[in-house]
């Protein structure tokens, strides 16, 4: 896995060094999840200002987005499309430990311990969406 590209490095950068850990290993583990499912390289952009990942060939997945929030309630947060019926698989099949929002995110709480193997799962199944789904149908 490369190094951030320099937009990225910046947001990074900019979090508190504990929020920085998080979201650099969170993205390790999209970037294990890409290789796992073989689907090819990643883009990394900035979404609305957050760090954003997406296979490079077309119709295999769904962007994942990272955001995050600091303070008392420091989190990181997973956002998926809100069009796509991602986070109810998501809660169908990790409701323990996540905290949800909507169709669109999973809050991770910053004090307890990154949940490795639910979140590279996350990423596949966000990054091969449409793959799935036209298999499926």
């Amino acid at each position: 896995m490369s190094a951030p590209t320099p937009n990225v490095a910046r947001v990074f950068d900019a979090a508190p060094d504990a929020i920085r850990e998080r979201l650099l290993a969170i993205r390790g583990l999209i970037f294990a999840a890409a290789e796992a499912e073989a689907i090819g390289p990643l883009e990394e952009t900035l979404k609305w200002g957050e760090p954003a990942y997406l296979p490079q060939r077309a119709r295999i997945g769904t962007t994942l987005r990272l955001g995050w929030s600091d303070g008392p309630n420091a989190r990181v947060t997973l956002f998926v499309h809100c069009q796509t019926t991602l986070i109810d698989t998501y809660r169908a099949r990790f409701s323990e430990g996540f905290v949800f929002e909507g169709n669109r995110a999973v809050h991770l709480a910053q004090d307890a311990p990154l949940p490795e193997a639910e979140v590279q799962q996350m990423a596949a199944l966000a990054l091969t969406y449409h793959r799935a789904k036209r298999s499926a149908g």
